[in-house]
């Protein structure tokens, strides 16, 4: 019987052409309740030339059918209302409908759902997921081999896990069956094949990718080593930048607190003497944070510093062999004309820097948008005074004004970050100036080093275990009662 059935095995070079210049009588019907699945099929057979109409249950599909038969139905079998099975033994059992080829779409393809579907007289079924391509040949081949109505059918009992299924169909319809059944199987034997190929192709790239990640990580470390072995040497380097030793003079005394909330900090300050009746103090904040922040503090720490020459920011030579303290608006334009922030990545920075004239205790000082120097007279409240600049690198050729205050005996002057007044809480709620104030206030009665120290201490409190997310500095001077 298989032997004069081999037509049907030669038959791709015939259903190529028919594939690619269907009868334009083919009119197929797809029933299908997923309408998605309904129409990517749809748009494939379309694609492919036939004409397509689509039902979404078997009772709807069978009105369609009886109103207008298609050349073929391709059907679900799971479907709610009415099944495949019962769709397809409802147009078998029609005598002008069951010449009518009908393919099942079966999800499981065991040899139950074949007896099933030989007993409802199905032509053929398609196991899901199938390849679309593979389903149009399958339409094309059942198009090209009309069904012949055949005098009498076979009638077979078989028993399947432990049901006995009475089965009648013309020997055409069981070939048909059984050649899409070696079909299917080919069909999944290749898709095995595939996957296991893909899987292969896989499991290769994995091992190459895993491979692949492993050298990245082994780099990663290396390079995360050499940083942080970086990061600690720039630590130092910036540590070793800030004041080592006070002013040989008792007028004055010196207290400071330096807290960076990385490895790096963008703050930056510093204390020094000018000459013998000059000293200098500064407060730099850098905008941002972390590498590119700290080298500009750096840099700018490097040129604060009391060298003379006649090139110096701070102070000066002159030809008679004289020298010049340079004021502080002065240092400020300067500064302002070599660190333009379009030049600098757009970093910026704001500044306190100010002269403190020890025979007259005047006190001439710049504010380039930083926060305001804190004055406390002895035994006075704290007041603030403010200097109205931008920040450096903000505007070119800026002009900036300069400040005075008039200190006495026992005074005191605090210079800092906006670290201090803006540091946060839990709660997202600044530490704030009044707070500040009154900290300061407080520490009044303590020694300078005392009241600096409470005032970082009331920040790291207010801020609680996480710390401040932005850099500290606080800087005070006291003038000395023993004047």
């Amino acid at each position: 019987m298989l032997q004069r059935a081999s037509p049907l095995f030669e038959a791709p070079t015939d259903v190529e052409t028919t594939m690619n210049d269907p009868s334009p009588l083919a009119s197929l019907l797809i029933v299908e309740d997923s309408r998605i699945q309904a129409r990517i099929l749809s748009d494939k057979l379309i694609d492919a030339g036939y004409e397509v109409r689509t039902a979404e249950n078997g009772e709807i599909g069978l009105k369609m059918i009886r109103e207008q038969p298609p050349t073929l139905v391709i059907s679900d079998i799971e479907m709610p209302v009415m099944t495949g099975y019962e769709l397809c033994h409802a147009v078998k059992n029609a005598p002008d409908l069951r010449g009518i080829p009908f393919i099942l779409l079966s999800t499981l393809g065991d040899a139950q759902d074949i007896i099933k579907g030989l007993h409802c007289g199905a032509d053929n079924y398609v196991t899901k997921p199938y390849d679309p391509e593979f389903l149009i040949s399958r339409v094309a081949s059942l198009l090209e081999t009309p069904i012949e109505e055949e005098e009498q059918e076979q009638q077979l009992d078989v028993t399947l896990g432990g049901t006995k299924y009475t089965v009648k169909a013309g020997r055409q319809q069981i070939l048909n069956l059984l050649v899409s059944t070696f079909e299917n199987a080919v069909e999944k034997n290749h898709e095995l094949v595939r996957t296991n190929e893909e899987l292969t192709v896989a499991r290769e790239q994995l091992t190459r990718w895993n491979e692949q990640l492993e050298s990245l990580n082994h780099q990663l470390d290396s390079s995360n080593q050499r940083m942080t072995r970086d990061l600690n040497a720039a630590a130092k380097v910036q540590q070793s930048l800030l004041p080592s030793s006070r002013p040989k003079t008792s007028l004055v005394n010196f207290s400071w607190q330096f807290i960076p909330c990385d490895e790096l900090a963008g703050d930056f300050l510093n204390y020094f003497a000018l000459d013998e009746d000059h000293i200098a103090i500064y407060v730099v904040d850098v905008s941002g944070h972390g590498v590119a922040s700290s080298l500009l503090s750096v840099t700018i720490g490097r040129l604060m510093t009391p060298l003379v020459s006649a090139s110096s920011l701070l102070i000066q030579s002159d030809v008679s062999g004289g020298t010049r303290i340079v004021p502080p608006r002065e240092v400020a334009y300067e500064l302002n004309r070599r660190f333009p922030m379009e030049e600098q990545n757009e970093l910026f920075f704001t500044m306190l820097y100010g002269v403190l004239k020890l025979s007259t205790l005047e006190f001439q000082f710049v504010s380039a948008g930083h926060d305001p120097v804190v004055h406390v007279p002895k035994g006075k409240k704290p007041r603030m005074v403010e200097g109205c600049n931008m920040a450096i690198g903000w505007v070119a050729d800026m002009e900036y004004d300069q400040e005075v205050v008039m200190l006495a005996p026992g005074d005191r002057l605090y210079a800092y970050s906006d670290g201090v007044p803006e540091a946060m809480d839990e709660d997202l709620n600044q530490f704030s100036m009044q707070q500040m104030m009154e900290m300061i206030e407080l520490g009044q009665s303590q020694s300078l080093d005392d009241s600096v120290s409470l005032l970082q201490k009331s920040v790291q409190r207010w801020c609680a275990k996480n710390g401040p997310k932005d850099d500290v500095s606080i800087l005070g001077l006291e003038i000395s009662s023993d004047r």
